[in-house]
């Protein structure tokens, strides 16, 4: 019905008094028409399948479980998309009322679907129904993976059903991005946490927020069996500090980086600054410094000239150099006794250190990749380790080995876990290595067209889904998924290291 033919019934209506229980009529015959339409579905392959069903009551969901029956078997499937059509019902008239003919569109929900269980035969007028809770998870148990499972929450779709995560997965790199307030830092913590304790796999976590310092520390409500599990699994857990004492501060030697990030610190420029960057690579070799205050104690012109640069930029008064502590956070890193080793680089004062540092760390990884040891480096807030368009030496060279070990790190066993908000910030020599996507609420129209784009695997119609997530809520898919999923993230185990400023200030004086 044109918008024209529309306006003009409801014109009639409102104007004659005899009609409004003619309008009544018409959109119970509507009614009756949309609530005979069946749920059925067809498949030409066996594998995926579209459907249609009711509006009212619209028991479908994308992302949610139903069961297809016909007469060959019941299968399991999954809906991937859903939205409204619209079709033609005829056309109905009132007696003796020719002038109020008009056609009646009908509604329906129409979609796609893969099926999840049964054999992949074509089907046509597959009788849909939602697939109970018990049946999602009886498929779960069967399809599950002999490697640890992950529990790491509950079907959003099919309450009570825990979704575990097969650990093999994270043998690929993984990209969890969501907007600030969407539970991303928590969901990581979920993560971490359920590695630690499910699996041998060593991690090492870059942590901009001091938001992991805490991950050795138990929460009070945690049940005893589980906290001691806990405990037994990070035994080996280091936190290195930059305001913590001893072994655990946190702290590295001018000899253990490279001559690139040592240059990079004082802004030396192999080519444009040619003449001071010859003069240091001499020191460097000839004095083998550990720091850079042992420079100062070189009597050269060139020594003392780069003296005062080093001082100009404060580089020798930054607190990351070990001075006189025995060890330092790269060798934290060939430790067997340390299984999981969190740098605080939130604890350092400046954007420098911390970018010297995480650079420091993934170029060590990457000098020790032929031991072939598995290692998952988690980055938070990662556009600030490797972002889109680094605006200074230090980070360009972090973002180097970022994207080094992101393109060649896996055959090593170095594999990565990127976390951050929006996923046009990260360098994209980065993302586009990931195969695994977890994705919170996430309401930019652009940054959920550029995940579509890199992660094409996922499908559209459950990407379209996640400006609705509320707190904790996922989407899960890629390697270490049975199928795209969405899900409620679980409790976390240890305590969160960082929390949000709390809203006192707006409550009432009254």
């Amino acid at each position: 019905m044109s918008p024209s033919t529309a306006d003009g019934i409801l014109r009639r209506v409102t104007s004659e008094a005899s009609l409004p229980g003619r309008l009544a009529e018409f959109r119970a015959l509507r009614h009756d028409i949309e609530s005979s339409i069946l749920a059925l579905a067809t498949s030409i392959d066996g594998r995926r399948f579209t459907f249609q069903a009711p509006l009212e009551p619209l028991e479908l969901r994308a992302g949610g479980y139903i069961e297809l029956q016909t007469p060959a078997g019941h299968w399991l499937g999954q809906v991937l998309s859903l939205e409204i059509a619209s079709i033609d019902a005829g056309e109905v008239s009132w007696a003796g009322e020719a002038s109020l003919s008009t056609h009646v569109r009908s509604r329906l929900a129409v979609g796609e679907g893969q099926i999840l269980a049964g054999a992949a035969v074509p089907f046509h007028d597959a009788v849909v129904r939602p697939a109970d809770p018990a049946t999602v998870r009886a498929w779960l148990h069967e399809t599950a993976p002999k490697r640890s499972i992950l529990p790491a929450g509950e079907l959003r779709l099919a309450p009570g059903v825990t979704f575990g995560l097969d650990s093999g997965g994270f043998n690929r790199h993984t990209f969890l991005c969501g907007q600030s307030g969407s539970g991303k830092t928590y969901a990581l913590g979920v993560l971490v946490e359920r590695l630690l304790l499910e699996t041998q796999l060593r991690v090492v976590i870059l942590d901009p927020n001091s938001d992991f310092v805490r991950l050795s520390e138990v929460r009070s409500e945690v049940e005893p069996a589980l906290a001691a599990r806990y405990r037994a699994a990070t035994a080996g857990l280091a936190v290195h500090r930059a305001d913590s004492t001893g072994g655990d501060r946190l702290r590295v030697r001018l000899i253990e980086l490279s001559r690139s990030l040592q240059a990079a610190a004082l802004r030396l420029d192999p080519v444009a600054d040619r003449d001071e960057y010859a003069e240091f690579a001499a020191l460097l070799d000839q004095e083998r410094p550990l720091q850079l205050e042992d420079l100062h104690r070189v009597e050269t012109l060139g020594a003392a000239a780069l003296g005062r640069r080093m001082h100009n930029l404060g580089v020798d008064r930054w607190g990351i150099w070990a001075r006189e502590d025995p060890g330092s956070t790269l060798e934290a890193l060939d430790d067997p006794a340390v299984r999981c080793l969190v740098v605080d680089l939130g604890s350092l004062a400046t954007p420098q250190e911390q970018a010297l540092v995480a650079g420091g760390v993934l170029e060590q990884l990457w000098r020790r990749r032929s031991r072939r040891e598995p290692i998952l480096i988690v980055i938070d807030e990662a556009h600030n380790v490797c972002p889109a368009r680094p605006e200074d030496g230090l980070t360009a060279l972090t973002t180097e080995l970022a994207v080094r070990i992101a393109a060649e790190g896996r055959k090593f066993g170095l594999y990565l876990l990127a976390s951050t908000q929006r996923p046009q910030k990260i360098h994209e020599n980065v993302i586009s290595q990931c195969d695994n996507l977890v994705l919170m609420r996430m309401n930019s129209v652009a940054d959920l067209g550029y995940a579509g784009d890199v992660f094409s695997f996922v499908p559209p119609g459950l990407l379209a889904q996640a400006g609705a997530f509320g707190l904790g809520e996922a989407l899960v898919a890629g390697k270490l998924a049975s199928h795209p999923a969405l899900l409620k993230m679980g409790r976390r185990i240890a305590a969160e290291g960082g929390a949000d400023v709390p809203t006192t200030w707006a409550q009432s004086r009254a």
